[in-house]
Order: C-alpha cells, then structure tokens, then sequence
C-alpha cells in the first residue's frame, strides 16, 4: 500500500474556491480556512511520504480479532489540525454518547463495514481485520471529510451555511472509507483518469452503502451524494450519478466523453470527470434493476479487485474490465455483459 501526498477528500477544491469568490468576506471566512487546511495536510503528507522511512505521528492500528466484527474507534479532534488522534470518545461495544458527531461516526462507520462483510465478504478496509478509525470535530467550521492514506477518515463540522457536519451523511462516511479500499486493491494514482476513477469508486461505494442501510433497490434511490450535508446554496447535494452536472448550481460534473473537462486543477479534474463512470454505473444499476450492489456492484467491487486494473488506469481500460467481468461472472450473452456494454456506449465509451 503506497501513501502519497494526495488528500482524497470529499469536497473538491474547486467547489471551495468557487463558493469563496461567491460571497468574499467573513461568510467566505471558513470556507478559505478549508482551502489553506487541506492545502497544509496535502503538504505535510507529501514530506512524509518523502521521507525514507516515512514518518508517521499517530498511533498503531489494530485489526478486529474476528471476520465480520469491526473494530472502530471514534476520536474527538476538539477543532485541532493536528492529525495526531485525539481524545478516544467511544471504542467498539461502548455506548453512544451525548455527541451527535462521535456516534454518527461510529455508526456509519459500522454501517460501511457490514456492507463490505455482507455483501463482498470483505473484512475491513484491507480484508484482513484493519481497525476503523474516525476523528470528528477535525479543524474549526472546516469545510470537508478526507482520508489521510494511512488509516483514518477525518472529520469536520461544517461552516453552518453552505455545509452541515460531515458525520451526517452515511454516503460521505462510505465515500471515505472506500478510497482505503481502493487503495489497497488497485491503489489508482490521484490524478487525471485514474484519479476520477478514484473518485467514482468512492462515490459507488457511498451510495451502495447507503442503499444497503436503506434496503433500497435501484429504482427508488436518489442517486445524490452529499445531500444531506450541503446548506440551501448547494442543495439538493454535491453530486449526481443519475444526472451528473445536476447537483447544485456550482455542479460542472460531465455525463459522458463527448463533455470530458480538461484541466489542471483538482490533480486533473478528478471529482469533474468522474462523472463520467459514475453515470455507466448508475446505467447499469438501473438497467439490471433490483438492489444495486447485488450484480452492478459485484461487477464494479471485482473490476477493483483485477490485477490488470492498474495504478494509471484510465476510463477505457476501467470499462473493458468491468465488461470481462460481467461475462465471467454472468455469461458472455448475459444481461448484465448487456447493460455494462450499453451504459459506456451511452456515456461514449463504447466497447
């Protein structure tokens, strides 16, 4: 597993940005504070990584004992930057606290981890037991959730205004945590397609998990990631998969090829353009009907899972495997091989 300076977080910069330049003065206050944050995290990690060995400040993580037993632990940050872990407020088997934040945490990480056990058979983050770490009250009004590469998903509260504390939504909390498991499966590099790869992993991940939670088929879903964490300027949510581009007036995200954003910024557009395998995913889980993760999720979980999907994979080659996946795993001339086909004929990737 490779840590790097990349900060996978929820919240793309150019959102941040935007939102900063929308109202400059004290509303904008937090959300520059976010920027400079994730600024200063993505360089101390860079150093880090650098270094040989690398130097890491927080305390070792132990697996669960058992298979389909999490291990989580939640850690009460009290609006520091450090990311050294803070005050252990509740461990596994405790008690919920007098905390909104601490025990949505312990929660939805709990919720994340028993989808990946029922569904997937996975035993955490590394499938091999790996403890689940959450730091909430991370920063002061910090405008993001992020996993640090290392083992932890950090927290904030939100500004109040343009976003609400990202404990709140179970899609963030599976967002997070699937970037550790797409770390240890195929470790895509964070930038350009491989990054928005990245980023569609953990989208998918999200909305499975919070469709698991739900027992919701595909049909009844809304398909929005974030929406129950953005104030009334970004509502209804931050993304789309139903309707990428949709999500809030800000929401540049592309359906298809045809729209694809070249930039530099945000490590090559890496929440922009996934959009793209977000929509396939949407197709084929709506194509296939039923729950989600039953056929279209098991097909996207063993895509990560294939050797030849590699560190600087891009859309195409992402596509070709989950084709060869769905005709292994449900026959060539299948209905599922079918709908995979079609949703990258229709977000203008054919195959």
């Amino acid at each position: 597993m490779k840590r790097t300076g990349s900060l996978a977080c929820i919240v793309p910069p150019d959102l941040l940005l935007q939102l900063a330049r929308r109202e400059p003065g004290a509303t904008s206050d937090p959300v520059l504070d976010t920027l400079a944050l994730d600024m200063a995290v993505r360089t101390e990690r860079a150093e880090n990584a650098a270094r040989q060995p690398a130097r890491d400040l927080r305390k070792p993580l132990f697996a669960a004992a058992v298979g389909g037993t999490p291990n989580r632990s939640v850690y009460d940050q009290q609006g520091s930057e450090d990311q050294v872990l803070g005050k252990l407020v509740r461990a596994e088997g405790q008690p919920a606290t007098a905390d909104p934040a601490v025990n949505e945490a312990y929660d939805g990480l709990g919720a994340t981890y028993r989808f990946y056990w029922d569904v997937f058979q996975r035993n955490s983050i590394d499938d091999t037991g790996m403890a689940l770490a959450g730091l909430v009250h991370f920063g002061q009004r910090y405008d993001n959730a992020f996993w640090d590469g290392a083992g932890h998903m950090f927290f904030g509260d939100g500004d109040g205004q343009y976003f609400n504390r990202f404990t709140a939504s179970l899609d963030v909390i599976g967002h997070e945590l699937t970037h550790g498991v797409t770390q240890h499966e195929a470790d895509l590099a964070y930038s350009g397609q491989s990054g928005a790869l990245n980023e569609s992993m953990s989208d998918v991940g999200g909305v499975l998990v919070a469709q698991y939670a739900k027992q919701q088929k595909a049909d009844a879903a809304d398909w929005l990631i974030g929406a129950d964490i953005v104030g009334p300027a970004l509502a209804p949510a931050l993304r789309s998969m139903k309707a990428p581009g949709t999500a809030n007036a800000f929401d540049k995200q592309p359906a298809d090829m045809d729209h694809y954003v070249h930039t530099t910024s945000d490590h090559g557009g890496v929440h922009t353009n996934s959009g793209i395998p977000n929509h396939a995913f949407y197709l084929v889980a709506s194509t296939l009907g039923g729950y989600s993760w039953e056929r279209a999720g098991r097909i996207w979980y063993e895509t990560l899972r294939d050797p030849q999907l590699r560190p600087r994979s891009n859309f195409r080659t992402f596509a070709g495997i989950t084709l060869r996946q769905a005709q292994q795993l449900y026959g060539t001339a299948s209905p599922e091989a079918d709908a995979v086909r079609g949703a990258w004929d229709a977000v203008k990737l054919p195959l």
